[in-house]
């Protein structure tokens, strides 16, 4: 059995780790690592490789960055002659960047089959291009891993057949699991050398369009996060393209407002595990937030993971800056949600992936 992996941007490596890890004990079964670039900096992309212990791509079909419907496109051209090629038995495609609808699309086309991984999530927004490509992969996918009961009840809904829907658990949290112990370490060492030990601070990420490129928003935001640091150190990696629109925000930063650069996965886990609280607006970190047992406050008006509103740690703040102020103080007083962990988000995710797909293997 030949399976391919098709990735494309970082937070797919979170989740494909783990599934190449678990069917690489299978027998008879070789695998094809592709990724397409669609996200692609070199000092961050081989961080991530190195962290994950993920093999080097077998193939990079170097799309690199462009509007969505090129990005797609020229997804679409590389990729097909790639499995005219290999033939593959499976391909596997993670999450919901323009990565997987593309591959989902030429696999169709092409007769193969596909497994979704991360399969069944819903923001109900259509405004987002991620939900887009989310229901159409899943429309098109041969099995669909879902991450949370609640993806299976979306797909259902959509007429997929509950044979094709596998309820297998949450496939960051196997890589979570596994390299939590070396972000411990990093820690200890000194992580970026923020000296934040003994030090309550909140972590902030924020990457989502409808934040970071508009303009009055990011203004919005920026001058509630120089709020919140009055009361306790703010430490807010800031990737490039966020640091240049924000260049007509700011005017000076106290010493509490640590703008630092892009930090690899290890140390960004050892931030999130010992902060106060996270402000983000990244799917992956609700979920790691929920899992850590760290308050989490999310800037958008919907989430595609409503199980860690539900069950975990999360509040949707939407783009209100004065309920961020205040969510925000009500952490810092002391009335924190107390979430659980979901079901199956145990480090065990991608194993029921690989014995899925294992009892199913082709004739």
């Amino acid at each position: 059995m030949n399976i391919m992996h098709v990735v494309g941007a970082r937070p797919n490596f979170m989740k494909v780790a783990p599934v190449m890890a678990a069917l690489a004990s299978l027998k008879n079964c070789s695998q094809i690592l592709v990724h397409t670039g669609q996200h692609y900096d070199k000092n961050m992309s081989d961080v991530f490789f190195e962290e994950l212990s993920l093999p080097r791509p077998d193939i990079n079909l170097g799309v690199g960055s462009g509007s969505h419907a090129a990005q797609t496109a020229a997804i679409m051209v590389k990729l097909e002659r790639v499995l005219h090629e290999r033939r593959p038995d499976l391909v596997l495609v993670y999450g919901d960047v323009n990565s997987t609808v593309a591959t989902a699309l030429v696999c169709a086309k092409a007769g193969i089959r596909l497994g979704h991984v991360e399969a069944g999530l819903r923001s109900f927004d259509r405004a987002m291009p991620e939900e887009i490509n989310r229901i159409i992969t899943d429309q098109l996918a041969d099995m669909l891993f879902t991450p949370s009961t609640d993806g299976n009840d979306h797909l259902l809904r959509e007429g997929v057949s509950k044979d094709k829907i596998y309820f297998v658990g949450n496939v960051m949290i196997d890589t979570l699991l596994r390299l939590l112990p070396k972000a411990e370490m990093r820690w200890q060492q000194g992580v970026t050398g923020l000296d934040l030990k003994n030090k309550p601070y909140c972590l902030v990420t924020l990457h989502r369009p409808s934040n970071v490129d508009d303009p009055p928003m990011l203004a919005g935001i920026f001058h509630a996060l120089l709020d919140i640091s009055a009361r306790i150190t703010v430490v807010f990696p800031v990737h490039p393209r966020t640091r240049e629109r924000l260049k007509g925000s700011v005017v000076e930063t106290p010493e509490s407002m640590r703008l630092i650069e892009p930090v690899g996965y290890l140390d960004f886990l050892a931030l999130q595990r010992h902060a106060a609280l996270v402000i983000t607006d990244s799917g992956g970190i609700q979920e790691e937030t929920t899992f850590l047992q760290v308050p989490c406050l999310t800037v958008r008006n919907n989430t595609e993971r409503p199980v860690t509103v539900t069950c975990g740690t999360n509040i949707i703040v939407g783009q209100d800056m004065e309920r961020l102020r205040k969510e925000t103080a009500l952490i810092l007083d002391g009335s924190v949600k107390r979430g659980s962990i979901p079901p199956l988000w145990d480090g065990a995710a991608g194993r029921r992936i690989a014995e899925v797909i294992d009892r199913h293997r082709p004739a």
